[in-house]
């Protein structure tokens, strides 16, 4: 049986990126930037007043003075005025600074009576004025390329004058079930059906992460229908199978999978849910066989499949799994020769402390509310001693 980070290691060096494709600044969010963004435009354009006020000269700005209101310029409509000894003019927050003004004077601090305005407070040279690109300058880099846009960055990038992105190309994964015994939900069901949850949790994960992700068709345990199923994957960018994968006489995924390419890299990794791992190439199209048990399913896509989207979108993946320090909430046996993730809760804990880790009683791979009910997976080595309640641990949290 592989090593789990061995096993990781080898699924990731045969992947490439996906590639890019532009979209809209509105379809952008959530996407991976697949090229630096610098900046189209200056932000601001020109200098603008931040408050609603009059523009002066700094020399005219004397607490005491009276000045004369010579015009108003409203935000998007500049005016052509020039000012001149004893002027102002009065502006709103986003105006364009009038040629010869420096300073603004809030209009708290300003007593008008017609055109006449009246200073309380002196004025500073460059008071409440944004200049010309203070936030960015055109040509300057902004983001880099790899960078998950968030809305923050959307926003920027509109500012910047951007109306089409360059993003990586999501993954199109095909995700795959087999078994006799499955059904979709709201199917008619016998008595030993079983709903195909595996596949819909597995793509709806794939999914919130950045990848297209496609359930197809159940496959039956039978030779003929797994080798139609086939056909969908010519077009995917990584094929996910689900089940079929282990030694029972059914299944029968690497039997049907050979004359149509397959390239089998491993299929059995020392891991705890999760050991009929398969990893290999369908002809050109990478592909990975999980676990038919639901929630080996799930965790399997954590450890090897969520990675391999990462590095499809052209993101770096650590070389190590993403773990973070806890405390044992309960004691837990010697570990053998597979890699335990199990399921567990978290609690927090005072004074900046980790959390409290607790795993479940059961760790059966067929549970899902068990799952559900998880807020992390505890990681334990192989061959790991004994360990009581309050020894450290670590931990990866679930999504």
């Amino acid at each position: 049986m592989l090593d789990v980070a061995v096993a990781r290691a080898r699924i990731l060096e045969k992947l490439s990126h996906c590639g890019p494709e532009t979209v809209s600044l509105a379809s952008a969010c959530g996407r991976v930037l697949a090229q630096p963004l610098t900046a189209r435009l200056s932000n601001p354009p020109v200098s603008v007043s931040s408050m609603d006020g009059y523009a002066a000269r700094t020399e005219d700005a004397k607490q005491g003075a009276t000045l004369t209101v010579i015009g108003e310029a409203p935000a998007g409509h500049p005016t052509p005025l020039t000012h001149k000894a004893g002027q102002c003019i009065r502006l709103f927050t986003g105006s364009q600074i009038p040629a010869g003004a420096d300073t603004v004077l809030i209009q708290e601090n300003i007593e008008r009576t017609g055109t006449q305005a009246t200073l309380q407070a002196a004025g500073r040279k460059g008071q409440f004025i944004r200049t010309q690109g203070q936030d960015f300058t055109a040509g300057q880099p902004l983001l880099p390329a790899g960078k998950a846009l968030s809305a923050r960055d959307i926003g920027l990038a509109a500012a910047a004058g951007h109306v089409w992105l360059p993003v990586a190309r999501k993954p199109r994964i095909g995700v795959l079930a087999t078994g006799d015994e499955l059904i979709l939900p709201g199917d008619p069901a016998k008595p030993d059906s079983i709903v195909n949850s595996g596949a819909l949790m597995v793509t709806a994960y794939l999914n919130s992460i950045g990848a297209e992700a496609t359930m197809l068709p159940i496959a039956r345990d039978n030779m003929a229908s797994l080798s139609g199923a086939i056909a969908h994957a010519a077009h995917l960018d990584l094929l996910i199978t689900i089940g079929g994968a282990s030694v029972g006489t059914y299944d029968l995924v690497r039997d049907a999978l050979k004359p149509h390419g397959l390239a089998l890299d491993f299929w059995k990794i020392a891991m705890r849910p999760g050991k009929p791992l398969m990893s290999g190439h369908l002809g050109t199209t990478p592909m990975i066989g999980l676990p038919g048990n639901p929630v080996a399913a799930m965790v399997c896509s954590l450890v090897f499949v969520a990675p391999a989207v990462q590095t499809l979108m052209g993101l770096p993946v650590p070389t190590e799994l993403c773990t973070e320090p806890a405390i044992l909430g309960a004691d837990v046996k010697e570990n053998d020769k597979r890699q335990d993730f199990l399921r567990c809760t978290l609690s927090p804990q005072p004074n900046g402390q980790p959390p409290l880790a607790t795993p479940f009683a059961s760790q059966d791979s067929a549970q899902l509310n068990i799952l559900a009910q998880s807020d992390a997976l505890l990681l334990r080595a192989p061959f790991a001693p004994a360990q009581n309640a309050g020894a450290p641990c670590q931990i990866i949290r679930l999504p």
